[in-house]
């Protein structure tokens, strides 16, 4: 439904470099947007169902201390002002935290995030806690904790997950930017299933202190915007290095322009992938074409991803287990039925399937090094088909063209997860091409380590020429 998304000459619709120059020259005050924010937050919560918290009293405290500040010429940068959410499960200091759970109902930390105690130094305002599975334990948005979150374009539709409320909540103007959180595709894959821009960062660029395994980390914190411009202001904010995680210890040089007709690309249909939707591939290859006209050299190349969905889920359901089986033991009622089915998989893994599954994400990080020997970037559609139903379940095959595609990992995303067990940066970005529901399909680009601001350009080029 249109009506759910704000026009661009609306507040609750304008890109963050927009409102930082009316906030910075006084003809808005961040009260006002706030406002008009926190209003269109209580105006879908039925409808859309974004948020589990909303923090109305202390983001209007913040809106006063920043129209007090801007007024007296104390800018703290192009971010003062600027209302964010934040995925359910990173850490908020004084605003609870539950993890998508009736186990973490009443969890407030002490501490920030480290992105999020980025973003608040630099002036944005907290607005409230978007909505994720419990966990983040799959790729849809929904649990006995809060119900189910809607994709604004087509309720039958999932608008993805984890990241699915973030998602949903940027793409309806109930907040300008959004963090989520990325274990295997859950900034990209709601992203993509809501038309908005989701960047996953090189490992250890935005630093996640808060990860129980700091070194073999595979879930990062990333940014989702309405538009590229809105993604990278916020990148630039929370990225750095952080000596509390061991893959952030230094400084990175992450200016990586390029002269497109410089590029060499890689062009990935399929990554192992047996079906995918015709629109899915021919919408990520009109932005290669994009690329192509502007000078680019494409080249088809494949990586198969799909042959490591099995050490994938090793990885994903031994660390849920280790992280929840005893609340599973005491408190079971507590636990959502498909999180509960995870649980109990975990349990059948044994110390060396799990040595055994890190060292395919060893091989699998050497086979993508080996691309970019030849490849500048590795482009491919993000998902192998637009949005599945919002009522599928999980652990069941989905369906592509007709036919049997698989598990939802390696049916339905095969493009993201490798690069969270590689450590590659990639991210998300709409084309002009569209389903039959209408929700904008998506292009997916993976670059090498600390490529961030390569991929942010490219992602620009493709964004400006889908307008």
């Amino acid at each position: 439904m249109t009506s759910y998304f704000p026009k661009d000459d609306e507040l609750t619709g304008m890109s963050v470099a927009r409102l930082s120059r009316l906030l910075h020259d006084g003809q808005v005050s961040p009260v006002e947007l706030m406002r008009a924010t926190l209003a269109r937050i209580d105006q879908l919560k039925s409808p859309l169902n974004a948020f589990i918290t909303i923090c109305h009293e202390q983001a209007m405290l913040e809106a006063r201390t920043a129209e007090t500040e801007l007024k007296a010429g104390l800018s703290r940068g192009a971010l003062h002002g600027i209302p964010f959410s934040v995925k359910d499960l990173t850490h908020t200091a004084g605003v609870r935290t539950t993890m998508g759970s009736p186990l973490f109902e009443d969890f407030v930390p002490n501490d920030d995030a480290v992105p999020v105690a980025r973003l608040k130094s630099a002036g944005a305002i907290l607005v409230g806690k978007t909505t994720t599975p419990a966990f983040g334990h799959k790729p849809l948005t929904d649990g006995i904790l809060f119900g189910q979150t809607l994709n604004p374009y087509d309720a039958d539709s999932t608008c993805g997950g984890s990241s699915g409320g973030a998602a949903v909540a940027v793409a309806t103007g109930q907040g300008t930017i959004a963090l989520g959180t990325d274990g295997g595709g859950s900034v990209r894959i709601p992203a993509a299933c809501c038309g908005v821009v989701g960047l996953k960062a090189t490992l250890g660029v935005i630093p996640h202190v808060h990860n129980a395994d700091l070194f073999g980390a595979s879930s990062y914190i990333g940014p989702m915007g309405r538009c590229v411009d809105d993604v990278a202001m916020t990148f630039n904010v929370i990225a750095g290095a952080d000596k509390r995680d061991p893959f952030g210890q230094q400084k990175i040089t992450l200016d990586q322009h390029r002269d497109i007709k410089s590029l060499r690309i890689g062009w990935m249909p399929k990554v192992g992938t047996q079906y995918v939707n015709s629109n899915c591939e021919s919408a990520a290859k009109s932005a290669v074409d994009i690329l192509a006209a502007l000078g680019a050299q494409v080249e088809q190349t494949s990586i198969d991803f799909v042959t490591l969905e099995h050490a994938f889920l090793i990885i994903l359901q031994s660390a849920l287990c280790a992280k929840l089986d005893s609340h599973m033991r005491s408190t079971p009622r507590k636990v959502d039925p498909s999180l509960a089915q995870t649980i109990e998989q975990g349990r059948r893994w044994s110390a060396a399937e799990l040595h055994w599954a890190n060292s395919e994400r060893s091989k699998t990080f050497l086979a993508v090094q080996k691309q970019f020997e030849n490849f500048d970037v590795l482009i491919s559609p993000t998902l192998a088909c637009p949005p599945i139903s919002i009522n599928q379940d999980p652990h069941q095959h989905i369906m592509i063209n007709g036919k049997d595609a698989g598990l939802i990992r390696a049916g339905w995303y095969p493009y993201t997860y490798g690069a969270n067990l590689t450590g590659h940066p990639a991210i998300t970005v709409p084309t002009k091409n569209k389903s039959e529901h209408g929700i904008p399909l998506s292009v997916h680009i993976i670059g090498p380590w600390y490529s961030e601001c390569l991929l942010l350009q490219i992602a620009q080029e493709i964004e400006n020429s889908s307008v």
